[in-house]
């Protein structure tokens, strides 16, 4: 139940999530934009530079999308050679995935923008209030 108290806070909250998520991905979609690439290919140009040799389906997990919600920007991205997939080594079915060199270098970049983002903002509130939003973030998405 909503405390009915709080309802203004957290709208507040709500809108400040909205416009600090915007403000995070505002330099990397400029940046994908000029490439025809959006946030879904940052997206997964992220997670596979965390996870080399992901496989297809462990993406698919991770990201908690539809093969079909995957398959045209994963493909652009092999297709444009950012990403290879290669044959897994126990399953020949499976493909796994790995950022090439110039997809490093994208993903380097576009992250690279959003953690000097992070760093000036945790700089600027300092170590408690980071720890603070780490926690909140947690809660979040644990739910």
């Amino acid at each position: 139940m909503i405390d009915l108290n709080r309802q203004a806070q957290l709208r507040t909250a709500i809108e400040s999530l909205y416009f600090a998520y915007r403000g995070f991905t505002d330099r990397p979609d400029r940046m994908l934009e000029r490439r025809g690439l959006g946030r879904v290919h940052h997206r997964i140009l992220y997670f596979i530079g965390r996870r080399p040799d992901v496989s297809v389906k462990g993406l698919l997990d991770l990201l908690a999308v539809s093969k079909q919600a995957l398959n045209a920007p994963l493909r652009q991205l092999l297709e444009m050679g950012l990403v290879a997939a290669v044959e897994g080594t126990e399953d020949r079915r499976v493909k796994n995935l790995r950022l090439t060199a110039e997809g490093q270098r994208l993903e380097a970049e576009l992250t690279g923008a959003q953690m000097k983002h992070l760093q000036a903002a945790f700089d600027s509130a300092g170590p408690a209030a980071e720890q603070g939003w780490r926690d909140v973030m947690v809660a979040l998405v644990e739910g």
